[in-house]
C-alpha cells in the first residue's frame, strides 16, 4: 500500500508534464494550420489584385506573406523541438533508466531525517566529505562573490550570469558592469565572458541552491563542533 501511494505523485507529475507538452504541441499545430489557411487566402487575393493591375497592393501583400512565413518557420521548428525532446527523453530513459535512490536530492532527504537524532554524524556508508563534495558542487561554480569576497551563503541579493553561471552580490556586480563598459569581463579569475546587465539575474533555482549550500554547511559545522568537543573531553 505505501509503495503504491508513493508512486502516485511521481506518475501524476509525469502525466502533467506529458499533458503540458501535448498541449503545447497541439496549440502550435493549430497555429500552423491557421497560418496555412491565411496563406491560401492571401494567394487568392493577390491573384485578384494582379488581375486588376494593382501591383502596389500585390507587393504589400507579398511582404505580409514573407512575414507570416517567418512565423510559420518558427512554429515548425518549435514543433520539431518538442518532438526531439520527447524522443531524446524516451531514448535516454531506455539507455540509462533513472534510479531515484542515487539522486543527490534523495540523499539530502535521508540526511535530513538522519540528522534529527544523529546531527553532525555522517550517515552509514557515507563520509561527510563525500556529502559536501556532491551536494551542490555541480550547480554552484564559485563559493564566494569575486568582488566582495563574501561567501554565497551570506549574500543578501545574489545574482547569476546566464552565460558563465558565476554568482555575485547584485549591487557590486551591477556597478562593476556599468563602470567597466564597453567590455566588462567576468571578475572571476580566468573567465573570459563579457557581462551584460540583462543577463546577470537571480534565476529561480539560485536561492534554492544557496539554501542547499547553507544546509550542507550547517552539517559540516555541527560535525566540527562535535569533533572539537570530543578532543577537548579527551
Amino acid at each position: 500500500m505505501p509503495a503504491s501511494s508513493a508512486s502516485r505523485p511521481q506518475s501524476s507529475t509525469a502525466a502533467r508534464i506529458s499533458a503540458a507538452a501535448s498541449t503545447l504541441s497541439s496549440d502550435n499545430q493549430h497555429v500552423i494550420a491557421e497560418i496555412r489557411k491565411a496563406l491560401s487566402m492571401m494567394r487568392s487575393i493577390a491573384v485578384d489584385l494582379e488581375k486588376q493591375e494593382q501591383s502596389d497592393k500585390v507587393k504589400e501583400l507579398e511582404a505580409a506573406v514573407l512575414e507570416l512565413l517567418d512565423t510559420y518557420d518558427d512554429c515548425t521548428r518549435f514543433s520539431e523541438a518538442i518532438q526531439t525532446i520527447e524522443d531524446e527523453i524516451a531514448k535516454s530513459k531506455a539507455v540509462s533508466p533513472s534510479v531515484p535512490q542515487n539522486n543527490p536530492f534523495y540523499r539530502q532527504f535521508k540526511e535530513a531525517i538522519w540528522n534529527v537524532h544523529h546531527a553532525g554524524q555522517p550517515m552509514p556508508g557515507e563520509e561527510l566529505e563525500d556529502i559536501i563534495m556532491t551536494s551542490t558542487q555541480n550547480n554552484l561554480l564559485n563559493i564566494a562573490c569575486p568582488l566582495t569576497g563574501k561567501p554565497l551563503t551570506e549574500l543578501q541579493d545574489p545574482v547569476r550570469c546566464v552565460d558563465c553561471k558565476h554568482i555575485y552580490e547584485k549591487d557590486p556586480i551591477m556597478h562593476y558592469i556599468r563602470t567597466k563598459k564597453p567590455h566588462p569581463q567576468c571578475p572571476v579569475a580566468g573567465c573570459p565572458r563579457i557581462l551584460q546587465l540583462g543577463r546577470v539575474v537571480c534565476d529561480a533555482l539560485l536561492p534554492i541552491e544557496i539554501d542547499e549550500m547553507r544546509s550542507v554547511k550547517s552539517v559540516a559545522d555541527a560535525t566540527a563542533v562535535e569533533d572539537f568537543t570530543e578532543v577537548d573531553d579527551d
